[in-house]
């Protein structure tokens, strides 16, 4: 009995502290600590911060529950929308109050999964080579893991960690999401700005106010995006994706022009938003964890998510801003 009890506290310290009171419960009510949670652990307050700023507009990227580069972005684009002073770090009680005050609906909340989540067409392994997509029908997701944490915006890694011992490849299996369910309502759009040196999209509204914000992956020393004005040519959900040799990708050693086929682990993900630069655009991904962290080859990278919401405030002909001044010289 007493080597049971030891085996089970052993248990219990090797993987219980790191999530301890991770629930719906202690993240719906979680205030933000005196001392900024650790940038590599999931913390409550961080889980419903991100899931705030995703509900008002203001996308964290991948919501993960870590205090990463990419929500604190997030924070800082919130703040400037509502003329908050921010310390480029966390949240002052002023806007951790707005944050709250944006909406009282849960955070987590209960899924059942459902017969489509996990009888999809999944892919066994995404290949790594542009080349080796291309015989494939579709460019779907590798498991319903996956699937089911791009739907609610999510890390597999925080999606297993609210959801311990639970099949996510069952269906009827009941679990608990992040609540990133938003109202039909869209601001009136006026133009785009994309920040180079910052990684950021941002979307202002007919009064020149900042009504959304993205993270982004933009362009690479090899490829840079462009630079200037540009203008939306087209919007097109569920692209195919064409290599042009022209490209000369280092990558891709093909000399011949080849197709792949859609899916949300296609090179431009789910969504493309066609820019008036003979191909570049702004589109979505198979790695949402990899934005701002990561190179593109020019274009401005979302995750599949944010890209599908982007797609649905602008329209074609709408300006698109490339931004590349010093960081230094900005607030």
């Amino acid at each position: 009995m007493k080597r049971w009890l030891a085996g089970l506290v052993l248990l219990v310290c090797l993987v219980g502290p790191a999530l301890a009171g991770l629930d719906a419960a202690s993240i719906s009510n979680a205030d933000w600590p005196g001392r900024p949670p650790s940038k590599d652990k999931i913390h409550p307050a961080v889980v419903r911060m991100q899931v705030l700023l995703d509900r008002a507009g203001f996308s964290p990227g991948e919501i993960d529950g870590k205090l990463g580069e990419n929500a604190v972005k997030a924070l800082r684009a919130f703040s400037e929308a509502k003329g908050l002073a921010f310390d480029g770090r966390t949240p002052t009680p002023e806007i951790w109050s707005a944050l709250i005050a944006t909406g009282s609906d849960p955070i987590i909340v209960d899924y059942r999964i459902a017969d489509k989540d996990v009888k999809g067409q999944f892919l066994k392994k995404l290949p790594a080579r542009m080349e080796d997509m291309r015989e494939l029908k579709s460019l779907n997701y590798t498991s319903p893991r996956e699937a089911i944490a791009e739907k609610f915006h999510m890390s597999e890694a925080l999606l297993q960690a609210l959801n311990p011992g639970k099949k996510l490849d069952e269906a009827g299996q009941q679990i608990s999401v992040a609540n990133v369910a938003t109202s039909d309502a869209k601001p009136a759009v006026s133009r785009i700005e994309v920040d180079k040196v910052r990684q950021t999209v941002k979307v202002f509204g007919n009064a020149d106010e900042l009504v959304a914000f993205f993270p982004a992956t933009v362009g690479s020393e090899e490829k840079p995006t462009p630079s200037g004005t540009l203008k939306i040519i087209s919007i097109d959900a569920n692209p195919h994706y064409r290599y042009n040799p022209e490209y000369r990708f280092r990558e891709v050693r093909s000399r011949r022009p080849f197709t792949i086929k859609p899916g949300p682990n296609n090179p431009v993900g789910s969504q493309w938003i066609g820019l008036s630069s003979e191909g570049y655009g702004i589109h979505g991904t198979a790695n949402p964890s990899k934005i701002s962290k990561a190179e593109s080859h020019g274009c401005v990278r979302l995750t599949n998510w944010d890209a599908d919401r982007l797609a649905k405030l602008v329209k074609k002909g709408m300006e698109v801003a490339f931004n590349e001044q010093p960081a230094a010289n900005r607030k």
